[in-house]
């Protein structure tokens, strides 16, 4: 499908007159709102390690407090981040569709969540969650607790389960670990029987997340990307339209909002 200049190209009918929406949205979204990507934040002490050391089971298992410490660097400079205009967009488009709306993020900041938006599916998990390593049992922890004086003294970093005493680990999903199977499911089944599906902010390139919008597309779906640039969706969207999500969406939800009051 061709590159569109314009929101105005965009064929209201075909997204306001349905029923029901899927949203996918990556790392493009977050980036607004100054989040840097996993290798963009190997900075410093941190530029000398790989993925392989810093994301992975093996790597926790070799070195689980130098895991844990890299993602309490990331949670601090993730907690000084806000919701930017795209993810405030898709609050409002998501009360265009009260029948059926639902936002599956590659994201683990849970800036959508802060924003308002309610149907999110976690894909990758949200760093801020944690659980054990051991028997993935949730864990609850007190706030910056790796970096308290006391966990120090005892040198328990990463803190222990209470359950099994297993070591504790952010919820997210590393390399080499599955999408949990029941977010992927349901991410498939509502891309299976969405009427419109938005594409904001990820290249949509790494399976098996790569394969909800041409899941979305067989079913019939209006696609529609809002990426900085192409991507592999490019070629069968219906609409694609390149630009920031901070810009584009908030101008292409209002005349949404426009044509569904007239």
């Amino acid at each position: 499908m061709a590159i569109i200049k314009a929101i105005d190209e965009i064929s209201l009918p075909r997204l306001c007159k349905v029923s029901s929406c899927v949203v996918m949205t990556g790392a493009g979204v977050s980036a607004e709102s100054g989040i840097p990507t996993f290798r963009d934040a190997q900075t410093g002490l941190w530029s000398r390690f790989n993925l392989q050391e810093l994301a992975t089971p093996e790597g926790f298992e070799a070195n689980p407090r130098r895991v844990w410490e890299w993602y309490e660097y990331r949670r601090r400079i993730i907690k000084k981040a806000s919701p930017n205009p795209a993810h405030y967009a898709l609050v409002r488009l998501e009360g265009l569709f009260p029948k059926e709306f639902w936002l599956i993020t590659q994201n683990i900041d849970g800036l959508h969540a802060s924003a308002g938006s309610k149907n999110v599916i976690e894909l990758h998990g949200n760093i801020f969650r944690n659980k054990c390593f051991r028997c993935s049992a949730p864990v609850e922890l007190a706030e910056d607790v790796a970096g308290s004086a006391e966990l120090q003294k005892r040198e328990e970093i990463p803190p222990r389960c209470p359950r099994c005493g297993g070591n504790v680990r952010p919820d997210v999903v590393w390399f080499n670990e599955p999408l949990p199977g029941e977010c992927i499911d349901k991410s498939i089944k509502h891309s299976s029987r969405c009427k419109a599906f938005f594409v904001v902010g990820t290249s949509a390139a790494v399976y098996p997340a790569a394969q909800l919008p041409t899941v979305a597309r067989r079913a019939g779906a209006c696609l529609v990307e809002i990426n900085t640039e192409p991507t592999p969706v490019t070629d069968y969207a219906d609409f694609t339209i390149l630009g920031k999500a901070g810009e584009i969406l908030p101008k292409l939800v209002e005349r949404m909002e426009q044509f569904s009051v007239t």
